[in-house]
């Protein structure tokens, strides 16, 4: 049985579309030298780029906390200023994310095709559960 999102995007090209953004994300980032040490200029290695796991995840909530501020405050980006603050905060955060992913050689693209795919399937996310007394509202 297909799901809503697979009759309305294949799942290969979600999880390519997720890949493409990893290598573009993450590649960027490591031309940048966010994957060497500062001073040495040597490539963090695999047990580096997991120590570093919990500070990337705190960059990635900051973004998220920066895009919130800006959707409070109704702020136009000071660095795109044609944008609203918070979808350049939010395009932030996904690069973080998908530079987070590269640099764990996780594989985002098809984790998202299969958390789409059991998201489709759970009760709990469907709008008759959500109005049943105890049904999330959010």
């Amino acid at each position: 049985m297909m799901t809503d999102i697979q009759t309305e995007w294949s799942s290969l090209t979600i999880a390519c579309a997720g890949n493409v953004l990893t290598v573009a994300c993450h590649g960027g980032s490591v031309r940048a030298g966010w994957h060497v040490d500062r001073k040495t200029g040597t490539p963090f290695t695999p047990e580096q780029q997991k120590a570093l796991f919990p500070t990337r995840i705190a960059l990635c909530h900051s973004e998220l906390s920066e895009a919130l501020e800006g959707d409070r405050k109704d702020l136009m980006d000071d660095h795109l200023p044609h944008r609203k603050m918070a979808e350049v905060e939010l395009a932030d955060a996904v690069i973080r994310i998908f530079d987070l992913a590269g640099a764990m050689n996780y594989d985002l693209g098809a984790a998202i095709v299969e958390k789409l795919a059991y998201n489709a399937q759970r009760a709990d996310h469907k709008i008759e559960a959500r109005q049943a007394a105890g049904g999330k509202t959010y």
